[in-house]
């Protein structure tokens, strides 16, 4: 297991991570490093539990926002992919119909052509 320092609001951290995930780690205390020192010039001194917390509640108020979306786009993708799929079979049966007209049309101009 890898080790690393990571620093959030000015304050070094050691934490673990499986080894490989250092730099991912590093980028997630980033966005985290972020987020806290945000609230902090906001709102102003807080306990460092506090400003944690509140950072946390926000970011999993952004996830859930995004996971909803994320639901609905897949919920709109799956329709698109119906009427996708619908419009090809549309698509083929006209197509289809058309074939079946232009082989009358060619039997009928077949047979008044020939002799009798």
């Amino acid at each position: 297991m890898a080790q690393i320092t990571i620093d959030i609001n000015g304050k070094p951290y050691v934490v673990g991570c499986e080894d490989g995930q250092e730099a991912h780690l590093t980028e997630i205390a980033g966005v985290f490093d972020q987020q806290v020192r945000q609230i902090a010039g906001e709102v102003g001194t807080l306990t460092e539990a506090r400003l944690f917390l509140m950072a946390a509640l926000m970011m999993a108020d952004d996830l859930t926002d995004t996971r909803n979306r994320l639901v609905k786009a897949q919920g709109e993708a799956a329709r698109y992919a119906g009427d996708i799929n619908r419009i090809e079979q549309n698509s083929a049966k006209a197509l289809d119909n058309a074939a079946r007209k232009i082989e009358a049309l060619v039997h009928r101009a077949a047979g008044s052509t020939e002799p009798a």
